[in-house]
């Protein structure tokens, strides 16, 4: 379990306190693999967090990069964003699902997605003012005609909160950093009123592909007078230009849906290695039947535990003895699971007990507390 200082306990129930309902990624899933992303509001307390595919970034708050930062690192992968220390394999025309843990009604605008090339020494190491994004994915303005429109990110809160985007089949195999991104343009009618909310993971793309498409630094993705920055969005609007650069050949925009979760895994870490296999993992084939994506549940004749999309489920053992009537009782076995990917404050310890008639005689566990509970108010 993770140590906390007092120093930190206080900088993340202050952090909590101007929380939004502004959202980061918690996982993403590959055929049926589901890899943990950078928690900002948990990850920085910890003592030892754990490794992922996702880079690190400072916003605490679950805040954004504003228009004055395009010139900046921050734009990049966020706030003060590091390298990820590890990496997920996909190959080339396979989707990625991205799963955020909230994101607000309100913050409407453009889901876009970037894959700029590490180089042979990966991603783990690069420098991230020398990668160059090439567009492979964007949604912008759906319906217009009554403001303040249905967005992409409209799409993404009825798929669950969450994205599907396909790396092109063309592609090169290689290391490549996937930079996810919704712009908020709720406020985006004023000067540095737009909100971008970059988000990046490590890839190792294989397959057959030969195109290397060339690609635009971070820092020169977007202006603060970009028609697609500086908007507002509470007229009716009979069309948008989504901010960025055009999107390569090869690249789809495809219809959302959800991808079931077979399995979990750690991100890949050093030289590169094949993609965990899992059972296949189903989709829906349209927003409008969206499902809650399946996790893997472990089970045992004394205690049955759902693992949450993100996490990795401990199976637990049970050793048994027969008393006189002969009639095995379990012997009680504690069953650790991780701390959800909401940010739950770190591990949960659950001992079940059975009697003789193989049913539990204690209560069901209680959830640890959150480390970072969200208030409602949008920014």
């Amino acid at each position: 379990m993770p140590s906390f200082t007092p120093k930190a306990l206080l900088a993340a129930f202050a952090g909590a306190a101007s929380v939004a309902a502004h959202g980061h990624v918690t996982n993403i899933v590959i055929n049926g693999v589901s890899y943990q992303n950078y928690d900002p509001t948990s990850h920085p307390y910890m003592q030892n967090p754990p490794t992922v595919v996702g880079w690190t970034a400072s916003n605490t708050d679950n805040g954004f990069v504003g228009p004055d930062s395009y010139s900046s690192g921050d734009i990049i992968c966020h706030k003060s964003a590091t390298n990820a220390g590890g990496h997920a394999v996909v190959q080339a025309g396979d989707k990625v699902f991205i799963q955020w843990d909230t994101w607000p009604e309100s913050h409407k605008g453009p889901v876009v997605d970037y894959l700029a090339s590490c180089g042979g020494s990966g991603c783990e190491t690069v420098d991230k003012t020398s990668l160059e994004f090439f567009k492979i994915d964007e949604v912008g303005l759906v319906d217009g005609s009554s403001a303040p429109g249905t967005w992409g990110s409209d799409q993404l809160i009825a798929n669950g909160n969450a994205w599907m985007v396909q790396i092109p089949a063309n592609v090169a195999p290689g290391f490549y950093v996937l930079r996810h991104e919704i712009i908020a343009l709720h406020s985006a009618g004023q000067q540095n009123g737009a909100q971008n909310y970059p988000q990046c993971f490590n890839l190792q793309v294989t397959g057959s592909g030969s195109a290397t498409p060339a690609g635009v630094k971070g820092t020169a993705l977007y202006t603060a007078t970009d028609p697609g920055v500086l908007i507002s969005i509470y007229t009716p609007l009979s069309s948008y230009q989504i901010p960025g650069p055009a999107l390569i050949s090869g690249a789809a925009s495809i219809q959302q849906a959800k991808s079931a979760i077979a399995t979990s895994a750690s991100a890949i870490t050093g030289s590169a290695g094949a993609a965990p296999t899992a059972a296949p993992a189903t989709t829906t084939t349209s927003a409008d039947a969206i499902q809650t994506p399946t996790t893997t549940t472990s089970s045992s004749s004394a205690s049955s535990i759902v693992a949450a999309p993100s996490t990795t489920l401990a199976t637990s053992t049970t050793s048994t003895s027969s008393p006189a009537g002969g009639q095995p009782v379990a012997t009680p076995s504690p069953t650790t699971t991780p701390g959800c990917a909401g940010g739950n404050a770190g591990p949960v310890t659950v001992t079940v007990t059975v009697n003789a008639g193989g049913y539990p005689t204690n209560k069901r566990p209680q959830r640890g507390p959150r480390a970072h509970p969200r208030d409602v108010i949008m920014n």
